[in-house]
């Protein structure tokens, strides 16, 4: 049998019109690129490896530093937005899909906001949190449905997140947002230097460096992503009113460890005892500013209840008496 006539040879091609396309190239990525630091991880020690993971890690910190101006200009510009009932709506593909998911997911119990009020959609949708679906983020048009769902507004903010800053789930996600509601404001986090791509208000360049593993982007750009989201989040929560001083007096009291959590934040605000702060929070229905303010002011839930609502929920400018047509 002549061997040019076999049909079980693995690596024959008769028709090279039917191959996949090649991928697009990353090697320019940095997050792809092999850290010097790290070229020998197989010969190293158990203590030598964490202590190389350590010092990688350390320099996130200072990869946030230097990012402190493009985040600090993406909160402003969402502020206003977010504080008149616009949602921040994160679009993310694998660990940074499930980072957007964890923080939105963080924020009702902590902040008391409507689950609605921030928002994660990842390539794949829930079953990714658990499962990789990594083939669903080649898809461009993926976000669609949950974004056409969400029916965007002007008051929205739309955050795409991808480490390499190349996922065409991610950025086509972000230009189907512009393209859906063309006045809402939009930004994209990445770990990796990159131009500013069309429909994007906001870039935001975390850079991080070559992985401990390259390509590894579940480590530092997956941290630094965390910290920032952390960031955006929260700083949006506190202008919103949701904190006051340090303490998360908006939370829900909705378990013992929250309880006990509630009455102390009364009892450092009040000067109550833990019995007479677990009564006045009982009286509030379990809401910490309202118990606080029955207290400082001496009114009932109901008083309470109606002087926060006019002042946008901020406990303090319901307790320098604005709202109170009595005061």
């Amino acid at each position: 049998m002549n061997g040019e006539d076999r049909t079980d040879m693995p690596y024959r091609t008769s028709n090279p019109a039917n191959m996949r396309s090649l991928p697009p190239d990353r090697s320019i990525v940095l997050t792809e690129q092999r850290n010097p630091r790290t070229m020998n991880l197989h010969r190293m020690s158990v203590g030598d490896i964490v202590e190389t993971i350590n010092h990688e890690d350390s320099l996130v910190t200072d990869a946030l530093a230097r990012a402190r101006r493009s985040l600090t200009a993406f909160i402003e510009a969402a502020e206003p937005g977010f504080r008149a009932g616009g949602r921040l709506v994160y679009i993310g593909a694998g660990t940074s899909g499930r980072l957007g998911v964890l923080d939105a997911s963080e924020c009702p119990p902590t902040f008391q906001v409507d689950a609605g009020r921030v928002v994660g959609i990842i390539a794949g949708g829930d079953a990714a949190l658990r499962r990789s679906s990594e083939g669903r983020e080649d898809d461009p048009s993926g976000a669609r449905p949950d974004l056409d769902a969400l029916k965007l507004n002007r008051n929205d903010t739309v955050l795409g997140i991808a480490a390499g800053g190349t996922t065409p789930y991610v950025l086509g996600g972000v230009a189907c947002a512009r393209e859906t509601a063309p006045e809402i404001l939009t930004g994209l986090l990445v770990c990796s230097p990159m131009a500013c791509p069309p429909g994007v208000d906001h870039l935001i360049v975390i850079e991080t460096g070559p992985e401990v593993v390259a390509g590894s982007t579940r480590m530092k750009a997956g941290t630094a992503t965390k910290l920032a989201l952390n960031t955006i989040s929260t700083a949006l929560m506190i202008r919103s009113g949701k904190v006051y001083q340090n303490l998360m007096v908006d939370l829900a009291a909705t378990n013992d460890k929250l309880r006990d959590r509630a009455a102390r934040i009364i009892s450092t605000l009040t000067g109550l005892g833990r019995q007479d702060s677990f009564s006045l929070l009982e009286r509030a229905q379990g809401k910490v500013k309202t118990a606080i303010l029955m207290h400082e002011r001496g009114m009932s839930s109901e008083r309470a209840d109606a002087i926060l609502k006019e002042c946008g929920g901020r406990l303090d400018r319901a307790l320098e008496g604005q709202g109170d047509d009595d005061g």
